[in-house]
């Protein structure tokens, strides 16, 4: 690791000598010396008036021109509230610093007030932005909830994300990786609110400079930071109700001034949610209906606080804490009928009232360092460490009764008990720097994932828990991925190229301590892949914009998976990971249309090597085991559109649209092949009516689809409702949803493998009635706003 990153401080002591191109940066205040936010800053030429280059200031007033070639210039600032500033400049053999630029005041806004709302979907070159805040019905919401509603995301029937009709989605937070996966990554964005959510990034081509996994690309949740100078914060409080009662609430503080930034948020949902789950197995010569409803007590507190330092103009100094806790208790009646299939009689009927009482934390911390200079260098360290300890308590008692539920024939009890703790280690260093007239990125990656996996299964004989040693197991898993990347991007003209490589080495082990003999009680790996990627970018006028990219993806097996130990589900249902379980490999490819910055339309193949196939197989004459193979390839064409619109100056719409098609070709007997054509959907109606009142009508809808290479699904879909009121300059606001109005989320499918016949359905309390309150508080700062598009938008890629 040490020569790895030896050779590419090599590279970055060689390559400095290349920049062939200059920068110009600056500080946008006004007349009181109040930094001016997103002030449209454009260079021109001085012979023609022609523009060379042009950018949005930040939120500090701050803005910084590259790529800039020697010549003769004027500057020109644009922002409403203030005259135009403009100032000649000459670029020669260095960079320059403007220092500060001021603004005259024109005193427009002391009579007018200006109001700017974030668009609901933004689309960039490399990324669509789908903001939170834009939609009133995602308050209350958990992130897996709003998930749902973002452009070509889809929620499986196990709660599993798709993106463009692919599973294997990474997912970020605020741009790092997490490294939860499976139940774990459920229970984390179950517990995290919409509230505490600013936007969601979907990334469905990640360059290089991005880990390598993730078959159907990045979502990037970015959570909200006040960015206002002075002390402020937010404090909200929500209830929904159906059938059972929740309650969320929400503090968010934050103080800025000009050298730190210190934010504390704390956040937590409490309550009970029912669900429901019944699968019809055909199974040798029986039939077994079981029918079951769950009742979870879930709650959950997330807690995250943080500080910047602005030690110069160029280095800030970055730390976070992130902690989650939840603590659930759920009880699941189920009642299954077995019956012969030529007859139809019942034989005899199990019913099984269990209980789950589990908890778990998650622990995450991060140092920061970054460096920016004026000539177009940029350096970044990041190192992160997380603990996730988990502990789950079951007790299953399994009761035979006759046909006639009068006499029980026979009982199982038994009891287990599940803790699992991961340990994960991170470090990376990225570099940027202008080369060759692009920009040439450099970076290092090292990162170590442990996990100690406990299952203890006790038989409950006479009231008493005896520990079944044959049945317990204790399973440890270590990873450790290395990486390398580079990245050029260029622009010329009207086209834009970009490329790059990446190289990951991965080293695992997984160790089973069990009694049971098993062939595959340690498995060690060590592999090395390569991923390129690139795209080419095209923009014939400000109007439309092509590219072409792709890339190559990876899909590790996480823990769950990977540990070849066999676990109780049910009395009839058992799930047992795969040792042999390969990673599934993605090839993506991808041509996209922006026109007007609005419509996006966009078609995409991809094709999955050795792909994890969720498969149901007998055990016996009654038992079935479920479990991930690669079993199968598969293939997904696809079609994407978004397009938010204004029908008036009241009405609002967004639409998305996705429609692909999947085929799943075997790679054994027993797989059958299946495709399906899917067309899935989002559209949002927002209209702005008096008295500072909104209403909102959503909604999202998905044809038959396959989920796990095996299961054929029915259309889904839901309607949601949203009356949105504020008060006080915006400062309060009363938000009242109804989700899911006609009850049409949950989902239906069957599945067929290895002579196994599973008809299922199942579904949650998604309908549900929502209130919410939120106060915004402490000092204001007034920030620029603009009527109408500049070119700066046009240059940044902004809607």
């Amino acid at each position: 690791m040490k020569s790895l990153f030896y050779i590419f401080a090599l590279y970055f002591l060689v390559l400095s000598g290349f920049a062939q191109s200059y920068s110009i940066k600056g500080i946008v205040e006004s007349e009181t010396n109040e930094p001016i936010s997103f002030a449209a800053v454009g260079l021109m030429n001085q012979s023609d008036s022609s523009l060379a280059k042009a950018t949005i200031a930040d939120d500090e007033g701050k803005f910084r021109l590259v790529g800039i070639s020697e010549g003769n210039y004027f500057i020109t600032i644009s922002s409403v509230g203030y005259d135009k500033f403009n100032q000649k400049i000459k670029v020669l053999n260095e960079s320059l610093d403007l220092g500060k630029l001021i603004l005259k005041s024109n005193n427009v806004l002391e009579a007018v007030e200006v109001k700017v709302q974030k668009p609901l979907v933004e689309v960039f070159a490399d990324k669509t932005v789908f903001n939170v805040e834009g939609t009133i019905a995602a308050t209350g919401s958990s992130a897996l909830e709003v998930l749902r509603k973002a452009p070509s995301v889809i929620l499986d029937n196990n709660d599993n994300l798709m993106v463009e009709g692919k599973t294997g989605v990474q997912v970020y937070i605020d741009g790092k990786q997490s490294v939860l996966q499976g139940e774990a990554l459920t229970n984390y964005l179950n517990t995290l609110q919409a509230s505490d959510i600013e936007s969601i990034e979907i990334i469905t081509q990640p360059s290089s400079k991005y880990d390598a996994a993730g078959s159907a690309g990045i979502l990037n949740i970015k959570l909200k930071k006040n960015k206002n100078f002075g002390t402020n914060g937010s404090v909200g409080v929500g209830y929904s109700v159906w059938e059972n009662h929740r309650m969320n609430s929400s503090l968010s503080l934050n103080n800025r001034t000009k050298k730190t930034n210190t934010f504390l948020t704390y956040s937590n949902r409490l309550g009970k949610t029912g669900s429901f789950i019944n699968l019809y197995r055909k199974q040798n010569d029986l039939i077994f209906d079981a029918q079951s409803e769950t009742l979870r007590d879930r709650n959950s507190h997330n807690f995250r606080a943080g500080t910047d330092i602005f030690a110069s103009e160029k280095s800030t100094f970055g730390v976070l804490v992130t902690a989650n806790l939840s603590d659930n208790y759920s009880e699941t009646d189920t009642d299954t009928p077995i019956s012969r299939q030529d007859t139809g009689e019942t034989l005899q009927v199990l019913k099984a009232d269990n209980t789950n009482d589990s908890e778990f934390y998650n622990l995450l911390g991060n140092l920061n360092y970054r460096y920016e200079d004026t000539l177009g260098h940029s350096f970044n360290v990041d190192l992160d460490y997380g603990k996730y300890d988990a502990k789950s308590d079951s007790y299953q008692p399994n009761l035979y009764y006759n046909a006639n539920e009068t006499e029980v024939l026979s009982s199982v009890i038994f009891e287990m008990i599940a803790p699992t703790t991961i340990d994960i280690l991170t470090g990376k260093i990225d570099y940027e720097q202008n080369f060759l007239k692009g920009k040439l990125a450099l970076g290092v990656k090292a990162s170590q994932v442990k996990t100690d996996n406990t299952f203890k299964f006790y038989d409950v004989l006479d009231g008493n828990s005896v520990l079944n040693t044959d049945q317990s197991n204790q399973f440890f898993y270590t990873e450790n991925i290395n990486a390398a990347y580079f990245n050029y991007n260029r622009k010329w003209k009207k086209m834009n190229l970009q490329f790059g490589l990446r190289v990951e080495n991965t080293v695992s082990d997984g160790k089973l301590n069990s009694t049971q003999e098993e062939n595959n009680e340690r498995v060690k790996r060590n592999y090395t892949n390569f991923f390129p990627s690139g795209g080419l970018t095209y923009k014939p006028n400000r109007q439309n914009s092509f590219a072409l990219t792709y890339s190559k993806r990876i899909e590790r097996p996480n823990y769950q998976n990977l540990n070849p130990f066999e676990r109780q589900l049910s009395e009839l249902s058992i799930a047992k990971g795969n040792a042999f379980l390969q990673p599934q490999y993605i090839d993506n490819i991808k041509l996209s249309h922006t026109y007007k910055y609005t419509l996006n339309t966009s078609v995409s193949y991809s094709y999955v090597q050795d792909f994890f196939a969720q498969v149901t197989q007998a055990r016996d004459e009654r038992r079935s085991v479920l479990q991930t193979q690669n079993v199968a390839s598969q293939e997904v064409w696809s079609f994407s559109l978004s397009y938010p619109f204004n029908v008036t100056k009241w009405w609002s719409v967004y639409t998305s649209l996705n429609a692909y098609h999947s085929a799943y070709k075997g790679t054994t007997d027993a797989f059958l092949s299946i495709s399906q054509n899917t067309v899935s959907g989002y559209g949002q109606n927002t209209f702005s009516l008096p008295k500072d009142f909104k209403f909102e009508v959503s909604g999202w809808f998905s044809s038959p689809s396959v989920w796990g290479g095996t299961y054929q699904t029915k259309s889904l879909g839901s309607l949601n409702l949203a009356l949105q009121k504020k008060f006080l300059d915006d400062k309060f606001s009363l938000r009242l949803s109804l989700n899911d109005a006609l009850f049409t989320s949950p989902w239906r499918g069957m599945t067929e493998f290895d002579n196994v016949v599973i008809d299922g359905n199942g579904g949650w309390e998604s309908r549900q009635f929502r209130i919410n309150l939120s106060y915004n508080f402490g000092s204001k700062q007034v920030k620029s706003a603009r009527k109408r598009k500049t070119a700066a938008d046009e240059e940044s890629g902004r809607i």
